[in-house]
């Protein structure tokens, strides 16, 4: 578990599992910038139940505010490289945006994977216009690398994807 001032970043538990499927399977919620697809309940209880959204190549965090209600989602992933790990979040209420929830989550995901694992390289992928992604990104050190063209297709069209990485170099200087 991952604690903050503001939130808490921490794995998902059997007692969170109807609610998260809510939360993650409302298509409103997910604005321009997150497809509309979604899983099965089904099927998400079966992944829960074989690793609990936890193996080798991901692991899924919910953030949790501190009333204890889940108000996101963050996870990291494989990279295109063996030295980087991907991170992407979502925060599922809109109403909450901007009041640094996402920013406290990648920050305590950004310093927990540097601290206990070797990665060189933490990449975000983020919509150009998607700017409150992007300043998240940012407030945690990650720098704008270049675009990705119509590199994913979302909501029935292609669009842009910034790619934002920090390195272990840059993350040692700031938090030195």
């Amino acid at each position: 578990m991952l604690k903050g001032p503001l939130c808490t970043v921490r794995h998902l538990l059997n007692t969170d599992l109807n609610t998260f499927i809510a939360l993650v399977n409302d298509l409103p919620s997910r604005g321009d910038y997150f497809s509309s697809h979604f899983k099965s309940p089904e099927a998400m209880r079966k992944e829960f139940v074989q690793h609990g959204f936890v193996t080798d190549d991901s692991e899924l965090f919910v953030v949790e505010d501190q009333y204890r209600h889940i108000v996101g989602v963050i996870t990291h992933f494989k990279s295109r490289t063996p030295t980087s790990r991907e991170i992407g979040y979502r925060l599922f209420d809109l109403e909450l945006a901007g009041q640094g929830y996402t920013t406290e989550a990648l920050r305590l995901v950004t310093d927990h994977l540097f601290r206990v694992h070797t990665w060189h390289r933490l990449e975000v992928l983020v919509a150009p216009r998607n700017v409150p992604s992007v300043r998240v990104a940012q407030k945690c050190g990650f720098s704008g690398e270049g675009v990705l063209r119509e590199a994913f297709f979302i909501n029935g069209r292609y669009q842009d994807v910034q790619v934002m990485s920090l390195l272990r170099p840059e993350w040692e200087r700031l938090r030195g």
